[in-house]
Parts: structure tokens; C-alpha cells; sequence
């Protein structure tokens, strides 16, 4: 059956046509999606773990099983899982393993913008990279093949666009592969210096053996145009190359990012002129063809930063450009701004007010560093912030110890929070960790995580009680505090600073979007008693502007969380509840 299909749910009707059994996640744009939809087939079991690191390992335990397995991250979240995929290379698998990356070209969300083909070719594993929602599909059960066939994880790369745009796809019935027997084989598995030694030749030739099967894989197909330029290209540039060029030039695309063919892109170089290479991010394919002797046009015309786009790769190559092409970049930009009633927000301008330094973490609290509140200072990496802030104080001592606080949330605390919590206990820095609770992973669309007492499926799971945890890793001050009340926090903060120990303060709050949460009345500003200080415009809330002078609430967007009326000196702040 032919449907309209998002690529990530594309892939994961792939798995579900492959047989996939086993699937084990952590939420990440632009991979969220892939998981999410695989749930929606009750014949796998999808689950969220608490990182990719533990999502990798688990998919490789149900491999080792015998099953066909898979795990879904984002290219930041590769880095969490590098340690078991880098060996996995070694030991092999036994039913089919593949791991689904998506990288994030232009950073829409995203801390840096990474290519993952980097781990690919480190790592010594194969790489698929589909170009649109058919390939999509068409590559996940691709990948089980290669995957046991080649004994190797194989890595399934997406992108933003090809992720979340949508083509047309032809669907299939599931076929369930037997579950491969489980064999003791401590060579293989083991992997102690003594084994990986023997093991690292094996991975060797199994990349000369890929190799060639890349030189005449389906996957790279040459479609020959026009002679006077022939482009090299992949994933989602390949749309771009065809709307620009059509046939007026030939086309190798390559559906297999490692390990590169040599031959078939030396003969597809002889057939043209002119050779270009049209990549986003870094030079890989470019590189391979120099590596052969090749000349090509490649970055030198085209950039390694942010995404392409029609209109720029008909400017670097000659290509005719069209204004109707693209969205006009002349477009106003609108930032991303914590929503009305955002359980952060009160807690965020108590830090502003308390001038604090605040070292944040990934997650959409990271928007406190946006004015008005601007009152988070660093952000590196999931759970940074905890590790950061014993360094920090460490380094400053009681300089520091009295203003500095590190914010992070409850689904990033449990990715890779808590070893920083548990250093602290540790070593013994008088630091305080605020773990901002909204009871669910927001930033990357309300996924449930070990806090929440839910599983992906929203059934009942088992529930960490963050107060047990943090008192249990040694920290004898561990309170909670409600965002809303801006007295509370204030004096939770400055309690827990003046300390002369390591505290943990929990705010916690629900998540204002979760369909669960009952808000009140919104909120109306009494013109009359309103004396334009503008207060009230400090906590940066969207629902609220200055309008003839005066304060204004729009009751569409305002849900009465009341922290703008607790900063009002004046009373002009009222509930619209009758």
C-alpha cells in the first residue's frame, strides 16, 4: 500500500517490516519521532532509557539474544553511546543490531553541529543515509540484512530534513526472522586486550568485504545527465541537486556513507568533465575522492556551516536560482521563549534577582539565558551543569560557593545527572544543584522518563523519587519547592546557598502544556491601579505586553499561574474566575 509517510516514521515501519523485536530509546530532536511511532506497533517492545549510552547497550543485550534490535538518538546523543558502539564494531552481533542517528544541520535544536559520518568511519561500521521517507523505510530493513550478514551494528543516519519531511512510501506485511540461538563464545564477546586483538583484524577485512559491496550496491546509483558536470552527492542534498539540475547533469548518489566505493567514483569521474561534491557539514565524500586522486569542486564553493538549500547549491555550481524557491530569509525572526505559565519561569527570575551565577543544562529551561531573565551563564552538555558547578566552586572557592547554583531537569538528571550529584557528595564541594521538575522531557515534546511513574506507552512504570535519590547519594539538605511561589523560592535559594554544605533544591511543577494540568483563570491587568513599572515585564512572560502604557494580559495565552501578579505592587493583577 502507498502512503504519504513522515521519515521517521518511515523508519519505523522499517523496523517493523524487518522484524525488529527490541527497541530502546532517549528522546532527541530530530530522532524523537522514530521511537515514538514504533510504539505504535504492539508487536515490538519500545521503551525510553535513561540515555543512549544505557539505550545502546540495551539493544546490544537483546541482540546478543538473538533478536533483531534497535536504538534511536540524536548526533549529541552518538557521543553518550560512543564507548559501547566503538567495541560492538569488535564483537559483532548476533541477531541484526542497527542504530538510528540523526543529525541536525543548521542546529534548529541542537548545541553544536557535529556529522556523525565521524563515528561511522571511526568506529568501523557501515553507514546507511536514505534521502527521503522511501529510503527511509527501504533502508532500516536494508541495514538488518548487512547487519547479519557482515556481523556488524550498522548505523542508520537522518537528518532534520529527511527526518521531518514527507514522500510517499510503498508499505509491506512483517516478517519475523527465527530468533538466532544464543551461543557462548568468550572470543567474541569478551572483549579483554587479549580477545580485541584478534578481534580488530576481523573488523578489518569485514570493511574490505563492505567495501566491495559498495561498489556495486543499489543503494549507489549513478543516474547519468548531461557530461559537462557530474556531482557527487548524498541524503538530503541529493533533493536539492535534482530540483536545481534535473538531468542537465549527472548525478552519483550514495546511499552508503561508509565504507565509500573507490572504483564505481572513479568511473563515474572519467564519464564527466567536471567533478563537484555536494555535502552538508564536513568534507567526507570530498575527502575520499581527493584521497583518490580526484579533483573536485566541493568546499571550496559550498560551506561546512548549516544547512543547504536549493537556491545555494544552484549559486555555488551555476545553477539557476528562483526566488520562489525558499522561505525569504527576510522573514522577522521569533525566538523561542519559555510559554505562559512555564513552572521555570519563577524560578529563573528568583535566581536574577538573587544575581546568581547559573550554570544550566540542556533542556528548555535553557531559555533562562534569554532576556529578560538572562540568568543562566554556561551550557555544555547533558548533565554538565552539576559537574560543572563542583569544578567551579572548587576552583573559587567560598568566592563562588555563596551565588553559584547549576539548574537541570528531572529527565536530564537522570541522563547523566547524577554522577555529577554523586562527585559532589564525594569530593565535598558546597555546591547547590536545583533540579527543575516539570515532571516530564519537554524540550523534545513531553516523552516520559524514570520520574514520571509512565512508560513510552503511558502505562504505569516503575517511579524514582528524586528526594530518596539525592538523600541516599549523602545529602542531608534536600527540599522542594513550588516555582509558583516566588517567596518560597526566594528563601529556598538563599537558605540552601548560605549553607555550609552541599544542598539539593527540587522545583517542581508540571510541565503548563501536559493535558493533565488544570490551570486557573487567566489573569486581568485593572488599568486603573496599573502604574506602568513595567514589573511585571521582567519574568518575560509571552502573555503579557504594554499596551497604551499600560500592562496587559492575553487571556488566550495566560493560564493564572499568578506569578506576574506576585510581583505587582500595586494589586492591578485579578483573576477573570467569576
Amino acid at each position: 500500500m502507498k502512503q504519504l509517510m513522515l521519515g521517521n516514521a518511515a523508519v519505523a515501519r522499517g523496523l517493523y517490516e524487518a522484524g525488529c523485536s527490541i527497541i530502546s530509546s532517549y528522546p532527541g530532536t530530530p530522532s524523537t519521532e522514530i521511537t515514538e511511532e514504533a510504539g505504535k506497533y504492539s508487536e515490538m517492545y519500545c521503551e525510553w532509557a535513561p540515555n543512549e549510552k544505557v539505550a545502546m547497550e540495551v539493544a546490544f543485550g537483546a541482540c546478543l539474544a538473538g533478536r533483531r534490535a534497535f536504538c534511536a538518538m540524536k548526533h549529541v546523543g552518538l557521543n553518550v553511546a560512543a564507548d559501547p558502539l566503538y567495541t560492538m564494531s569488535y564483537t559483532g552481533v548476533n541477531g541484526g543490531l542497527v542504530i538510528g542517528v540523526a543529525d541536525d544541520a543548521g542546529m534548529h535544536s541542537s548545541q553544536n553541529e557535529q556529522d556523525s559520518r565521524h563515528h561511522a568511519i571511526a568506529a568501523k561500521v557501515p553507514m546507511l543515509e536514505p534521502s527521503d521517507s522511501a529510503e527511509s523505510l527501504a533502508f532500516a530493513k536494508l541495514a538488518y540484512e548487512l547487519s547479519e550478514e557482515y556481523d556488524t551494528p550498522v548505523l542508520l543516519k537522518m537528518c532534520t530534513r529527511v527526518a521531518h519531511s514527507q514522500s510517499v512510501v510503498e508499505t509491506a506485511e512483517r516478517v519475523v526472522p527465527d530468533m538466532k540461538p544464543y551461543e557462548k563464545n568468550i572470543a567474541k564477546y569478551v572483549m579483554m586486550p587479549g580477545n580485541a586483538k584478534r578481534r580488530h583484524p576481523i573488523v578489518e577485512e569485514r570493511t574490505r568485504k563492505l567495501t566491495e559491496w559498495a561498489e556495486t550496491a543499489p543503494v549507489n546509483r549513478v543516474e547519468m545527465g548531461g557530461t559537462g558536470m557530474g556531482i557527487i552527492t548524498s541524503s538530503t542534498s541529493y533533493q536539492y541537486v535534482k530540483e536545481v539540475f534535473g538531468d542537465s547533469v549527472s548525478v552519483l548518489k550514495l546511499g552508503m556513507a561508509n565504507p565509500l566505493p573507490v572504483q564505481l567514483i572513479r568511473d563515474f569521474a572519467a564519464k564527466v568533465d567536471k567533478l563537484a561534491v555536494v555535502e552538508e557539514l564536513d568534507p567526507i565524500i570530498e575527502n575520499h575522492c581527493k584521497a583518490l586522486g580526484l579533483e573536485v569542486i566541493g568546499k571550496d564553493v559550498l560551506p561546512m556551516i548549516g544547512e543547504f538549500s536549493q537556491n545555494l547549491v544552484a549559486e555555488a555550481l551555476g545553477g539557476e536560482v528562483h526566488d520562489g524557491r525558499v522561505l525569504d530569509e527576510a522573514i522577522p525572526p521569533r525566538p523561542p521563549v519559555m510559554c505562559a505559565g512555564c513552572p521555570h519561569r519563577g524560578l529563573f527570575y528568583t535566581l536574577s534577582k538573587n544575581k546568581c551565577t547559573v550554570l544550566g543544562d540542556i533542556g528548555c529551561y535553557t531559555l533562562g539565558a534569554v532576556a529578560p531573565l538572562s540568568a543562566m551563564e554556561m551550557t555544555l552538555c547533558m548533565g554538565g551543569s552539576v559537574s560543572a558547578l563542583h569544578g567551579f566552586n572548587k576552583a573559587r572557592g567560598a568566592e563562588s560557593e555563596g551565588r553559584t547554583v547549576a539548574v537541570i531537569g528531572d529527565s536530564t538528571f537522570m541522563h547523566s545527572g547524577m554522577t555529577g550529584l554523586a562527585n559532589i557528595a564525594y569530593n565535598q564541594s558546597n555546591s547547590t544543584v536545583i533540579i527543575v521538575d516539570n515532571s516530564i522531557t519537554g524540550m523534545t515534546g513531553h516523552q516520559q522518563n524514570p520520574t514520571t511513574g509512565l512508560n513510552l506507552r503511558g502505562e504505569p512504570a516503575g517511579k524514582i523519587d528524586l528526594e530518596s535519590l539525592c538523600r541516599a547519594m549523602g545529602f542531608n539538605r534536600v527540599r522542594v519547592v513550588d516555582p509558583y511561589d516566588l517567596k518560597a523560592c526566594d528563601v529556598a535559594v538563599k537558605e540552601e546557598l548560605a549553607a555550609n554544605e552541599p544542598s539539593v533544591i527540587i522545583s517542581r511543577r508540571p510541565c503548563a502544556l501536559l493535558k493533565t494540568v488544570k490551570h486557573k483563570a487567566p489573569l486581568a491587568v485593572d488599568p486603573d491601579k496599573c502604574r506602568s513599572c513595567k514589573a511585571c515585564m521582567k519574568i518575560g512572560c509571552p502573555a503579557i505586553s504594554m499596551k497604551n502604557g499600560k500592562a496587559c494580559v492575553d487571556a488566550t495565552q495566560c493560564v493564572g499561574c499568578g506569578v506576574c501578579e506576585q510581583l505587582c505592587g500595586f494589586g492591578a493583577f485579578t483573576s477573570k474566575e467569576v
